[in-house]
């Protein structure tokens, strides 16, 4: 199934959490936290101004991004998890290097 956000969205699969603490610990399911990392999947066409033109988005597919806790809207997508939230949501993007 082909998903394309509209405005300013943006459809991110989250990135799954660790299983290990940096010490070692296997953490059980119950004791994870929610991804708050994610890869963009596919962008919307940016925000409609005033003006009639469409503000460019920050983040581009193939990204890698981090986003608030509660950020967005879960849906599943062929039977995986995604997220679908607003640009100004993401709070920034991950720079290898």
């Amino acid at each position: 199934m082909n998903v394309r956000p509209l405005d300013d969205r943006i459809l991110v699969k989250p990135i799954e959490a660790e299983d290990k603490t940096a010490g070692g610990i296997v953490l059980p399911d119950t004791a994870k936290e929610k991804s708050q990392r994610g890869k963009v999947i596919a962008v919307g066409s940016g925000k409609l101004l005033d003006t009639g033109d469409r503000a460019p988005l920050a983040v581009k597919v193939g990204d890698r991004v981090i986003f608030g806790k509660y950020a967005g809207t879960e849906i599943k997508i062929d039977g995986n998890q995604h997220q679908i939230m607003r640009e100004h949501e993401i709070l920034a993007v991950l720079v290898e290097g």
